[in-house]
């Protein structure tokens, strides 16, 4: 999970403790935060076909693990 990912997750649990809300406007919050994740996987896994071998290397990951990565659908982690 990235960081972006945790200051999401800290967002939703203070919306859902917030009484003061209507649960419209949560679902509304929710929903905007689950768009800027799959946003933020669907672009990194892009990216990650864009990589050089070297680069790929310096992360860790063989091409064949990028290209596995890249082609996962953006709503699974």
């Amino acid at each position: 999970m990235t960081y972006v990912e945790h200051s999401n997750i800290d967002a939703l649990i203070y919306l859902r403790e917030n009484k003061s809300l209507p649960i419209v406007s949560v679902w509304a919050v929710e929903f905007a935060v689950y768009v800027s994740i799959w946003t933020t996987r669907r672009n990194t896994r892009a990216a990650l076909k864009q990589l050089t071998g070297a680069q790929l290397a310096d992360v860790g990951l063989t091409r064949e693990q990028a290209l596995s990565e890249a082609s996962r659908v953006f709503w699974k982690a």
